[in-house]
Order: structure tokens, then C-alpha cells, then sequence
């Protein structure tokens, strides 16, 4: 090859370097030269770490139970059901009949103890006016010392056969009363054992009621979480599909159990009932033991990986763009969409604010608010 000729290929190919160096780098006034920029993965917005006040908050599980249940059972024996009045769920009042045993044999025992008692009566003021009459003619001589005493004892005797008529007479008419079985408080029916029909004995249970339908929450904590807790403490309580219910602390378990060391803690949900809580539930609650303050980010700023957490922290901006750097972080506690950070960055540092799902180590980003 020619002189010439290896001088005009020479010629070409520092021509293509200075065009292909054009579209790579970036020349500066004063001839300072910028390294090329990739393109950005990800448009993002930038923020700072906030300092927030943030609840302490001690979480426990436990059951839905009624704050008191009261066993209704028949007072008589031997009689049948002739009426049942409520069924399970009902609401029921206070002095409310809840269902009523055949009473005729009652009723005819109390109307022979009334006899009774009018007998006892009618022979008590004839035995009153022969101890009457026996005491005003005692100085006479007519009768003796002794027919006088017969007289007055009878008369005493008869006062005793009176007040035994109408003893039983009130037992009989309190058997009368119990034919009716009322609901000893306002609350709802939660079982029932009353059949129609059926011949009881007294003390059988009839019905179990919850008494003015109040709810608790019986929560189960460790004997050092029990120490954190007092009465009047504000607690949440959730039920899952169900909703949430605010309660307070109304009194902790004096003792712990023996074998697993927990101790139940007694919250009262005043209305529980009315947003769908039942008995039995198994729920889920929050009590706040006091508030502090703590380093805070998004939820959105904070990415999951591998069992551990991540932020991505921007570095120094090449005009609307910057490189980021993944960055582990120690969560906290969460409140309101926030969450603190222990540990892995400082209140000055500028993270990326969403998307961080998407990021790796060491990609460029579009600064949206720089």
C-alpha cells in the first residue's frame, strides 16, 4: 500500500473516533469533559427522613368473651313447661317472662293453705276469748289455777297454728310466683335448655343469658408485658373481616399461669355488639403504652429483599439525574403509613421516595422534585 493511501485510512479512522466520542461525552465551557450518563431506570421523587411523634404500641391476641354471663334455672319441681317464651338471641328486658310452668297444682296448694290459714285464725280468736273469759272469772273461784293456765296455752297455741298457716301459705305462693321464669337483668339470650313441655327439677338450667349484652376482650400477655400494662389503658381491638372496636383496660389477671407463664389481661368493649363482635371471636389488639419520637420514611421508600429491608439513598446530582446506592435499614414501629427507621441512615440524607421495589444498586434516576 501507497503512502498516500495509509495516510487517508488514518485520516478515516480519526474521523469515526471524534464522531463517536461527540455522542458520549459532553463538553463543558473552559474544555472540561463529563463522563457519559446512562440512561435513568426510573423517574423518582426525592425526601427526606422526618422526625415524627410515634405511639408504643404492645400487641397481644386473645378471645371475645361476655363480661358476665347469668344462668337462669327453675326454682320448681315437678311441673311441666307450658310456655317458652325466647329463643337464642333474643333481647330481653329485665323482669321479662321468659316462659311459664303448668301451675294448677301450685295454685290448688295455695288455695289449701289459705283454708288452712283461716281455720287457724277462726281457732285462734276462739281460744283468745276462752283465755279471756278463763282470766276474768280466775278470782272467782269458778275455775282452777290450773284450767286457767289450759286456757291461756291454748291460746298461745292457736296464735303458733296461725302464724305456721301463713308461713306455709307464702311458701306456697312463692312456688306460685317461680311459674314464671323471669330474666333477672337486661342482656341477650346466648343458650337455651328450656324444652316445651318437659318436666324440670329445681336448679335445671333453663336459659344463659349475657348480661346487657356486654362484650370483653380477654387478651394474653407475658409476665413482662404485664408489667407495662395498667387499668384505663386505651386499647384496639380488631377482629378480622369484622372491624375494629376501642376498649379500655378495666383489670389484670392477679395471678399467671403455671405452666405457660401468661397472664390474661380483662378489656371492656362497651360497643362491641353493635359492630358485629361476638362472643368467641378470636381477636387481635393494640395497647398504647406512650408516645415518642422517631426517624420515619414512607412505606413506599422502604423495599423488602431477602428477609432484610432496603432504602435507596441518592448521591450527587449530575443536573436532573443522580446514581442511588441500596442502603439496609433497621424498621421500627409503624404509624399512619410510616416507618421508623432504627438504624442505616441519617435525618440529611435524600432517598428515593417510591418505586424502590424497582431500583438496584447503583442505577441512575430522573430527579421529579430534586
Amino acid at each position: 500500500m501507497s503512502t498516500g493511501k495509509i495516510v487517508a485510512v488514518l485520516s478515516l479512522l480519526s474521523l469515526l473516533i471524534g464522531l463517536s466520542l461527540a455522542n458520549t461525552t459532553k463538553v463543558e465551557p473552559g474544555g472540561a469533559i463529563n463522563p457519559p450518563i446512562s440512561k435513568p431506570a426510573l423517574n423518582v421523587n426525592v425526601i427526606q427522613p422526618q422526625s415524627r411523634e410515634i405511639p408504643l404500641i404492645l400487641t397481644a391476641n386473645g378471645s371475645i368473651a361476655a363480661w358476665q354471663e347469668a344462668i337462669i334455672g327453675a326454682e320448681v319441681s315437678d311441673l311441666h313447661l307450658a310456655e317458652v317464651r325466647v329463643q337464642v338471641g333474643e333481647t330481653v328486658r329485665k323482669g321479662q317472662v321468659l316462659a311459664i310452668f303448668a301451675d294448677e297444682t301450685v295454685a290448688a296448694e295455695v288455695a289449701k293453705s289459705r283454708a288452712a290459714l283461716a281455720e287457724a285464725e277462726a281457732n285462734l280468736a276462739e281460744a283468745r276469748l276462752n283465755a279471756e273469759r278463763a282470766q276474768s272469772i280466775a278470782g272467782s273461784g269458778a275455775l282452777s289455777h290450773q284450767q286457767v293456765n289450759q286456757y291461756l296455752t291454748g291460746e298461745k297455741t292457736a296464735q303458733a297454728k296461725v302464724q305456721s298457716a301463713k308461713a306455709q301459705l307464702d311458701m306456697q305462693l312463692i312456688q306460685l310466683k317461680y311459674t314464671r321464669v323471669l330474666a333477672g337483668d337486661d342482656g341477650i339470650i346466648s343458650s337455651r335448655n328450656a324444652t316445651l313441655g318437659a318436666v324440670v327439677t329445681k336448679g335445671q338450667e333453663l336459659f344463659r343469658m349475657i348480661r346487657q349484652n356486654r362484650l370483653e376482650w380477654r387478651a394474653e400477655v407475658t409476665a413482662s408485658e404485664m408489667v407495662k400494662l395498667k387499668p384505663g389503658m386505651s386499647v384496639t381491638v380488631s377482629v378480622a373481616e369484622v372491624g375494629n372496636v376501642t376498649g379500655k383496660v378495666r383489670f389484670l389477671a392477679p395471678d399467671l399461669d403455671t405452666k405457660s407463664r401468661n397472664g390474661l389481661v380483662y378489656v371492656d368493649l362497651p360497643a362491641a355488639a353493635d359492630q358485629g363482635l361476638r362472643a368467641g371471636m378470636f381477636a387481635k389488639g393494640e395497647f398504647q403504652l406512650a408516645v415518642s419520637s422517631g426517624l420515619t420514611v414512607p412505606q413506599e421508600a422502604v423495599s423488602l429483599r431477602e428477609g432484610f429491608s432496603y432504602v435507596f439513598r441518592l448521591g450527587e446530582p449530575n443536573g436532573d439525574q443522580a446514581k442511588v446506592s441500596q442502603v439496609k435499614v433497621e424498621l421500627g414501629r409503624q404509624s399512619e403509613g410510616n416507618l421508623e427507621i432504627l438504624s442505616g441512615i441519617r435525618p440529611e440524607d435524600r432517598l428515593v421516595a417510591g418505586g424502590a421495589t424497582f431500583l438496584s444498586d447503583g442505577d441512575t434516576v430522573r430527579l421529579v422534585q430534586p
